[in-house]
């Protein structure tokens, strides 16, 4: 079975493409499995520019393909803030309470009307030597509440409502969310290609 490494310690994200992916036939891994795996800075101005970054540095590390993803919120108000910052907004990483109370702090002043946002999600696909055979993007379109809803999901996924489902993503299924969120929508993309390079 080929290995895909999601070049990620996020292991809420690699069970998400794990359920997203997992009917490919791969043998789906994360970087638990390699603690030497390096931190890759994600110092790019774009979603683009990390992803392709991760998947290129891990793959020529580890000699496997590699998914490098970089996802976030954007807020169009907020002159798209919090981007590619999203997951160390309030300043540390992968505080999701402190973001979300940032996020709410900043838009309090601003009406319902204004509260639109959007989660972008970047992958890039490389292969063992470091050659980026695919970048695909997806996105899911929302608006920010007030308050937080539901205890699913992670990031702002509580704060983000659909409104074609009246629900946000911490109220969503996972079958549900799966179906329609950013990460689905960019891998869905990459099916056809993740048969045909590495399947072959």
């Amino acid at each position: 079975m080929a290995i895909l490494v999601v070049g990620s310690r996020n292991r809420k994200k690699r069970e998400e493409i794990v359920e997203i992916l997992g009917d490919l036939g791969l043998d789906l891994r994360d970087l638990t499995g390699w603690p030497d795996a390096p931190e890759v800075v994600e110092d790019g101005a774009t979603f683009v520019d990390n992803a392709r970054k991760k998947a290129v540095e891990l793959a020529r590390h580890l000699g496997h393909w590699v998914l490098g993803e970089d996802s976030g919120l954007v807020v169009p108000a907020l002159n798209g803030r919090p981007g590619v910052y999203s997951a160390r907004y309030a300043g540390k990483q992968g505080d999701d309470a402190a973001n979300n109370a940032r996020l709410l702090a900043e838009l309090a002043p601003l009406p319902d009307d204004r509260r639109a946002a959007y989660y972008v999600c970047t992958a890039a696909l490389s292969d063992p030597n470091g050659e980026v055979r695919a970048v695909v993007e997806g996105r899911c379109h929302g608006v920010i509440l007030r308050e937080a809803r539901g205890e699913g999901g992670f990031g702002y996924d509580p704060l983000f409502l659909v409104p074609e489902y009246h629900k946000t993503f911490g109220e969503l299924s996972s079958r549900v969310k799966h179906a329609l969120s950013h990460r689905a929508q960019a891998l869905a993309q990459l099916r056809p290609i993740l048969r045909m390079c590495i399947r072959g």
